[in-house]
């Protein structure tokens, strides 16, 4: 089983989630699934899951606090017609489901901070809606509160609290980040390349890895040599003559 999974915050602050769960043969995506492992299973497997996961969260005033899922589930069958409008299913319509929630981000609630605040006074000078200004000043209010210090509220305020990376998957799931890290970095040399030229090779930064103490002071051969450079008595300050 591998997924891979966008977060997308809401309005009203609750984090909303829209993931893809696959479920392959023992070798993974190239291999077909064992005969009892059919979609009908695997939905059933995510709603239980859905409804029976629980996190606990701080004790608040006296009052103990549990994170669940909503209500809300809506679990479809990737391979049926109505997941893509009736049109040909293929790898890119499913990238392009996952894409079209991981650009959509937290900016439609939260005015895309981008950066934590360092004072509350900030805000005043944000543009934002007013709306996202409350729920920034709601996170930074309850970052106060000795009982919830250890949460770190206020460092994360900008984001409404919400620590976790907004797309996450697992190693099994499609290519690796690392895999497309370096894909990038070779579009934009080759990029590069194309709108200056050939690229210079890069000057060559040796990184030490290890260190190991010498000492303090001057050795007795320094002592000697800033002793003798020292100058003498009685003619500080005295002009040099030619």
């Amino acid at each position: 089983m591998s997924f891979a999974k966008v977060a997308e915050y809401q309005k009203r602050g609750a984090v909303h989630f829209h993931a893809v769960i696959r479920l392959d043969g023992p070798q993974g995506g190239d291999t077909t699934p064992p005969a009892w492992a059919t979609p009908e299973l695997l939905t059933d497997a995510i709603s239980t899951a859905a409804a029976k996961v629980r996190v606990d969260g701080p004790s608040v005033d006296g009052r103990a606090h549990t994170f669940a899922f909503g209500r809300q589930l809506d679990v479809r069958m990737i391979r049926s017609a109505d997941f893509d409008d009736g049109r040909e299913l293929t790898e890119r319509a499913v990238a392009a489901y996952i894409a079209k929630y991981a650009t959509k981000g937290a900016e439609t609630a939260t005015g895309a901070l981008d950066r934590p605040l360092k004072f509350a006074a900030e805000l005043a000078q944000l543009d934002i809606s007013d709306h996202a200004r409350r729920l920034i000043r709601t996170a930074w209010t309850l970052g106060a509160r000795k009982d919830l210090a250890h949460l770190r509220l206020r460092a994360w305020s900008h984001m409404l609290c919400f620590r976790g990376h907004f797309s996450t998957k697992s190693r099994r799931y499609s290519t690796t980040l690392g895999a497309l890290r370096d894909a990038r970095a070779a579009w934009r040399r080759a990029q590069a390349a194309a709108a200056n030229g050939p690229a210079q090779e890069p000057e060559t930064t040796y990184v030490l890895a290890h260190w190991v103490f010498a000492g303090t002071g001057l050795s007795d051969v320094e002592a000697w040599l800033a002793a003798s450079l020292e100058p003498a008595p009685g003619t500080e300050g005295e002009p040099t003559r030619g």
